[in-house]
């Protein structure tokens, strides 16, 4: 299962210039699996660890795994990327992805469902992250976007309201 796993991030991640639609879907799907993972195992230490202790942990251990692909990246010498700009917008994401983090222990240490709190935080990302796009980076919106935005928040209201 590890060397799967390890051939495919190689395949989609490392080499990016290759992605054709097909790898560019089975990338999307490694992403959704393992975010829900990521939902998944909050939930279920959620209860057995303070919130922010259960955040550090999971931020420290994304750090070692980030940095062991780092150190793949570079002894293969792999041409690597790095900006001002881009230093900036990763730094901002990570304090944003620590607030969320730390939340979202804290939501599920009050006793919210898997099944309540995954969907209305994600649908919510999507929410939140269309209209960002659209205002900051002038992304279009068409009535697919709008009519399935409507379904979101329908269903995050539903599920509020259970």
């Amino acid at each position: 299962m590890v060397e799967v796993l390890l051939r495919l991030i190689e395949k989609f991640i490392f080499k990016p210039a290759n992605i054709g639609l097909m790898n560019w879907v089975i990338l999307i799907i490694m992403v959704l699996l393992f975010y829900a993972l990521y939902n998944f195992f909050i939930s279920l230490s959620s209860g057995d660890i303070h919130q922010v202790v259960g955040a550090l942990i999971l931020q420290i251990t994304a750090a070692i795994f980030g940095g062991l692909v780092l150190l793949y990246l570079k002894l293969t010498k792999t041409e690597l990327l790095v900006s001002k700009k881009g230093i900036l917008f990763a730094v901002l994401a990570g304090i944003c992805i620590g607030v969320a983090e730390i939340s979202y222990f804290f939501v599920y240490s009050k006793g919210i469902s898997a099944s309540v709190a995954i969907p209305m935080v994600m649908g919510g990302t999507v929410l939140v992250g269309s209209i960002l796009g659209f205002i900051f980076l002038k992304e279009s919106i068409t009535l697919w976007h709008v009519l399935a935005s409507i379904l979101i928040i329908a269903g995050i209201s539903i599920m509020y309201l259970k």
